[in-house]
């Protein structure tokens, strides 16, 4: 591969942000969590893959199409400024194209799942797509990303059961506030450059009481998931992942009180342990007997 190509593949690569893979987790765990309750553990191979896929697709497509939304404000934002189609290193039809090509892609995967999993990734897809513009007039765009973000629990119900129940819901409902604790924490960083641009975030709409809301919205998440795990009477394992993501969310707080833009960044780079941690507690407790039982065979040797 010559230099040119190398250069352009790595163009790609950021503008898909696959060097950052960030973005894939934290849309991977609410997926994750939907499949596993929808499933009650290990989801069959095939729908666990295809969404899987979907998740890099959409988000990869996601990608494109917000730097396409942003390409004019990014110039004057510090952090962005340098991005592939900002900069001119790839062009807007380029960006179009490939997101629309990524959202083909993703569309055609959900084939095998039925038509009622089908028609519901088409709002998912215009819910993706949709949200980069969202924040030239909408004071919580955080909270219309955590509806595009979560749009794969009530899929992930449908593909396993055939319809979404409460629970389902709540959840859904429950990784709306936690993605706009994270973004927030995200927006954070960026609060200054947002202000000069008139770019509607949460950590503007909230003002002074933009540490209390992200800290409310991880209390509202958490609460949502004990109310579910407590009607579904989930066990000790559970109990344990959803103490240990609380004192995750308290870290956070210890890291954005002062508002500092590294520590922001890092606070939300860190919530991929939150998500971990709840789903790991939802393994734990489908899974729970087989890992003890394995563990208890181990102690045999």
């Amino acid at each position: 591969m010559s230099k040119l190509n190398a250069a352009r593949m790595q163009d790609y690569v950021l503008l898909l942000r696959l060097n950052k893979p960030i973005g894939i987790l934290l849309l991977m765990w609410p997926t994750l969590w939907g499949l596993w309750m929808a499933a009650e553990g290990l989801p069959p191979l095939h729908v666990l893959l295809i969404f899987v896929a979907g998740v890099v697709l959409m988000r990869s497509a996601g990608c494109a199409i917000n730097d396409y939304a942003d390409r004019d404000i990014d110039l004057h934002v510090e952090r962005t400024r340098n991005r592939p189609l900002t900069s001119g290193r790839i062009s807007s039809k380029e960006a179009l194209l490939l997101a629309a090509g990524l959202a083909i892609v993703a569309l055609l995967i959900t084939l095998p799942l039925g038509w009622s999993v089908i028609l519901m990734s088409i709002p998912a897809a215009f819910l993706a797509g949709s949200y980069p513009f969202t924040k030239r007039f909408f004071p919580m765009p955080q909270a219309y990303l955590g509806i595009a973000f979560g749009f794969a629990i009530p899929m992930a119900y449908v593909a396993v059961q055939g319809s979404v129940p409460l629970e389902g819901w709540l959840i859904f409902v429950a990784n709306v506030f936690w993605t706009v604790a994270y973004d927030t924490e995200y927006a954070l960083v960026d609060k200054p450059d947002d202000l000069k641009l008139d770019i509607k975030t949460a950590a503007i709409t909230l003002g002074r009481y933009d540490i209390a809301g992200i800290m409310t919205c991880y209390a509202v998440c958490l609460l949502l998931w004990a109310w579910v795990a407590c009607e579904l009477g989930f066990g000790g394992f559970f109990w344990a992942a959803w103490l240990v993501a609380i004192a995750i969310a308290v870290y956070h707080f210890t890291l954005i009180r002062n508002r500092d833009r590294a520590k922001c960044f890092k606070a939300f780079l860190h919530n991929n342990w939150f998500g971990g941690a709840l789903f790991s507690g939802l393994v734990l407790q489908f899974h729970g007997p087989v890992v003890s039982g394995f563990g208890c065979a181990l102690n045999g040797f």
